[in-house]
């Protein structure tokens, strides 16, 4: 059992933790919960000894062996798998050791202890979690000062994970993690054998992973049996019972003032006056749960336009010239569509966002964009760049130049922002309340359309939940990008899937891609990289290669898929140029405008089957190579 006692902590002269204490069983799945700045990570630093508590102790099972992310990602020219490998410590002292030794007795004894600890399946264990958090067998050959500083993190998750301590603490395991591998580390700890405590704001992994609730607020702790939700009915019950009381008391109080103020200057109900005042003097107030009015998103409703808002016609986009990083773009976004971007980090995502943000122009086919519309577009770069030493005030006034101070005040109060609030330095504010800062800027002109990629890394469960419920209020078109599924789940009604060089319209639903994504996180047979240091044996390896028979005639197929695709469009072309009167389309000339409406109809009918083969056999293709 871990027991926190009386844990206290001050820091620059503010109190954080106040006498907190919660007993924790051995095996329990705890999700750490409460707001921005409330002392989440403070309370984890005291768990791990990174920060001496003022007052009070933490105890727990002698020998029990403690997992957390550093805060330096790992670097250097080791490979993303050696380093998951080396975080293992005793297996890899022991194969070390099996190495040199000479004493066959000893060395009888290290191999029994290899066994015991499973180390001969490290390897394939190891892969697998690489692979669940996105990295392929290419990439978990590559030295790690290869990757930027989130790939780094996420190696560092990996080789945690992969250790398998007794207790594992996470802090935000998400936050630079992509939908897919969320999803991924969400079924990983689902089945995690130890005592995990995980500070989290996913509203899903709170409900799928944990079986308790931790709730911090005001210094304090309490436990809730049971996930998210469970929590929130059993934290409104409550509420309702704390304000009963309130008003009761409140009620009492009044009554018993009032006596006192009538009775006490007759000499003949002095007594029980007195006795009254001492009543008043003795009750402990009763005090309402603490709730933050100032946490706000409202969206200002954007004109009316007609759609469609933007058109995407067989686009190319990318960074450099002649390599594009994605290809044949065909999109359509109307004024009330609410769009959800799906797909890996670095399949491109971002890059389409930026297309249609008009940061980036398309090297091939036409984008056409209404000549009247306001595009707000929201990245996490936004909310790190905000000058510290600005206000939210000067912030808007200088993006509002020339507006009003009355306007400049109602766009920031829309957001939380009203009266001294507005003054705050931007360095004094929390994460989350930098990201509203950010929200509010990007949509201070009424957009029709607002891109949004990764809103929600800063903002606690509550927040995450208002800035849905602002969503759902908007007016405009939304095109989202984001690894909180409950968010995806609630405010699209369009998922596009952006893979192999291209994004598709995905057909199915949430949980059908959930189960695809889950799928595919697997690599056949638990294969580790081939020819890393401390690979699986050759028969371990032998059974996980891709069956290459089966893959090269999905291939042909892919390839006839596409040659079928080309000719329907080009059909489809020629006949709707027929229709324009055209003279080009010499192979239609004579036929009757009944006749060409029917063989466009067999054209789009031919392009729509082509399309539904091609992506089932890119799919097929994928989940092989994963």
């Amino acid at each position: 059992m871990l027991t926190i006692s009386g844990i206290t902590v001050r820091l620059g002269g503010r109190t954080i933790l106040d006498q907190a204490t919660a007993a924790i069983p051995t095996g329990a799945r705890v999700g750490l919960i409460g707001r921005n700045g409330a002392g989440k990570s403070t309370l984890m630093k005291v768990m791990i000894g990174q920060l001496e508590a003022d007052e009070g102790a933490i105890e727990m099972p002698r020998r029990a062996r403690l997992g957390y992310i550093a805060q330096e990602a790992p670097s250097g020219t080791a490979t993303p798998f050696d380093t998951v490998l080396a975080a293992d410590v005793e297996r890899a002292q022991l194969l070390e050791e099996a190495e040199t030794c000479v004493d066959p007795d000893r060395l009888g004894d290290v191999h029994e202890q290899l066994l015991a600890i499973d180390a001969y399946s490290a390897p394939a264990r190891a892969a697998r979690i690489l692979v669940g958090l996105g990295f392929d067998e290419s990439m978990q050959a590559e030295p790690l000062e290869s990757f930027s500083g989130g790939w780094k993190m996420r190696v560092a998750l990996a080789s945690l994970l992969f250790s398998q301590p007794d207790l594992l603490l996470l802090d935000e395991p998400s936050n630079h993690l992509d939908l897919e591998a969320t999803l991924w580390l969400e079924n990983f700890l689902r089945s995690y054998p130890g005592t995990l405590i995980v500070i989290s704001h996913e509203r899903d992994l709170l409900n799928n992973v944990v079986d308790t609730i931790l709730h911090l607020q005001g210094g304090k702790l309490t436990l809730y049996p049971g996930g998210y939700d469970s929590f929130e009915r059993q934290r409104a019950e409550r509420a309702a019972q704390l304000a009963a009381a309130k008003a009761s008391q409140d009620a009492q109080r009044a009554k018993l003032e009032d006596y006192v103020r009538r009775n006490s200057a007759r000499a003949s109900t002095a007594k029980q006056a007195q006795s009254r005042a001492k009543m008043l003097a003795k009750m402990q107030p009763v005090v309402a749960m603490m709730e933050d009015p100032s946490l706000s998103f409202d969206f200002p409703s954007p004109k009316e336009l007609r759609p469609p808002l933007i058109t995407l016609d067989q686009a190319a986009v990318g960074y450099a010239a002649g390599r594009p990083i994605l290809r044949r773009l065909n999109l359509r976004i109307d004024p009330d569509d609410r769009i959800a971007l799906l797909g890996r980090n670095g399949n491109g995502k971002t890059t389409l966002a930026r297309l249609l943000a008009g940061q980036l122009q398309p090297m091939d086919g036409e984008m056409n964009i209404s000549g009247k519309l306001s595009i707000g577009y929201f990245t996490q770069y936004q909310v790190e760049e905000l000058a510290g030493s600005d206000t939210p005030l000067v912030h808007m006034t200088r993006a509002m130049d020339g507006k009003p101070t009355v306007a400049v005040r109602g766009q920031l109060g829309r957001f939380g922002f009203s009266g001294e609030r507005a003054l705050t330095p931007v360095s004094k504010l929390s994460g989350g309340e930098r990201a509203r800062l950010a929200l509010a800027l990007v949509t201070r002109d009424a957009p029709h359309l607002l891109i949004l990629d990764e809103p929600t890394n800063h903002l606690d469960v509550d927040a995450r939940e208002a800035l849905v419920q602002a969503l759902n209020a908007y007016e405009g078109a939304v095109i989202l990008i984001s690894h909180d599924r409950h968010m995806v789940e609630l405010t699209a009604d369009r998922l596009v899937l952006v893979d192999g060089g291209q994004a598709r319209e995905y057909a199915g639903s949430m949980t059908d891609y959930m189960n695809f994504v889950l799928g595919r996180n697997q690599p056949k047979e638990d294969r580790p990289v081939a020819g890393a240091k401390g690979a699986a044996p050759a028969s371990v390896q032998k059974a996980a290669a891709l069956d290459w028979k089966e893959q090269r005639e999905l291939q042909k197929k892919l390839r006839r898929a596409e040659t079928a695709l080309s000719r329907a469009q080009a059909k489809l072309a020629e006949i709707d140029e027929a229709l324009a009167g055209s003279t080009a389309a010499k192979d239609l000339a004579g036929l009757t405008l009944g006749q060409l409406a029917n063989q466009r109809t067999s054209a789009l009918e031919e392009i729509e089957s082509a399309e539904a083969e091609w992506l089932e056999i890119s799919e097929k293709l994928e989940v092989a190579a994963s």
